[in-house]
């Protein structure tokens, strides 16, 4: 290949290596390359936000970039689960008394009712799983300049440069915005398409309901991944379909990771300290599994 072809090669900033998506050429020799790890992945995936606790510790100047979004989480928490607990046991027991008195015949519906408390059970479990979603959101909007401070100064940390920032001007700040916005509608879009089928689901018991809650589990990991990645792959403005493709590419890693991180986002109060905290492990995750340090050369 020509030093021409390699220039061109260079500037695309999009390639591909062993079926791999790879970005790199304009980013101060930082290529993008995401590696999943197969069974010992899932498992370092795992780790994650331990490894989050452990770097906030060893650092102290982190440290305020996850006081204050903890104070915010605290007041936005308490609204969210007080209205989730109040509106949504009462929606829940509706549900039930309506689908007790749907089903026919009579065989049928004394099974239904030895499945009752399952069926209550995974919904409470949806109900709780849903409001962290929504804390998470929230959360992550509210707390975003604190999260791309926090981002920055561990990414510097981590692998000694960041990618070139654009100056901040009027227009750069209007541009960033304008990609936030439409990074959460197409979140909620994909949360939509996929989503309300899986929520169909839930009318055929039993098996409907298995159907739902992985398929309900699996996008939400994948919405929370694209949350908790976002900070260090917004820096080097990639589309919403590269990002997702980074994230899939990332598995079983990013799976057992997004898992993790939904596990802790779901526990009332624990998710206060959990979002800041999964959102270092997020970056963690980007420096170590997704980003590569590319070796500088010069063309020869």
């Amino acid at each position: 290949m020509t030093r021409r072809q390699n220039s061109r090669q260079d500037m695309k900033g999009i390639g591909s290596v062993e079926g791999t998506e790879v970005m790199g050429g304009v980013n101060g020799g930082q290529i993008l390359q995401p590696r999943g790890g197969c069974l010992a992945g899932a498992v370092v995936g795992l780790t994650y936000p331990l490894r989050a606790v452990q770097v906030l510790w060893q650092h102290p100047t982190l440290r305020p970039y996850v006081i204050a979004p903890v104070i915010l989480n605290l007041f936005l928490g308490i609204t969210l689960y007080a209205s989730s607990v109040w509106w949504g046991l009462r929606l829940i027991d509706h549900w039930m008394a309506h689908l007790v008195d749907w089903v026919e015949p009579a065989w049928l519906d004394t099974g239904l009712q030895i499945l009752a408390p399952i069926i209550q059970g995974v919904l409470v479990l949806l109900m709780f799983l849903v409001t962290g979603l929504v804390l998470l959101q929230f959360g992550v909007i509210l707390g975003s300049p604190f999260y791309g401070q926090l981002s920055e100064k561990l990414e510097s940390l981590r692998v000694g440069q960041l990618p070139p920032a654009e100056p901040l001007t009027l227009g750069s700040i209007l541009r960033d915005i304008r990609r936030a916005i439409l990074f959460e509608l197409k979140k909620l879009v994909l949360l939509v398409a996929i989503g309300l089928p899986l929520l169909a689901c839930n009318l055929l018991p039993g098996l409907g309901t298995t159907i739902a809650t992985v398929g309900g589990l699996s996008l939400a990991t994948l919405i929370l991944c694209l949350d908790m990645f976002d900070a260090a792959l917004e820096r080097r403005r990639l589309k919403f379909r590269q990002k997702l493709k980074l994230i899939l590419g990332s598995f079983p890693a990013s799976a057992s990771f997004g898992l993790v991180c939904l596990g802790l986002v779901s526990i009332p109060l624990m998710n206060l300290l959990a979002i800041p905290i999964c959102v270092t492990a997020g970056t963690l995750f980007f420096c170590d599994r997704i980003l590569v340090q590319a070796p500088s050369s010069k063309e020869t």
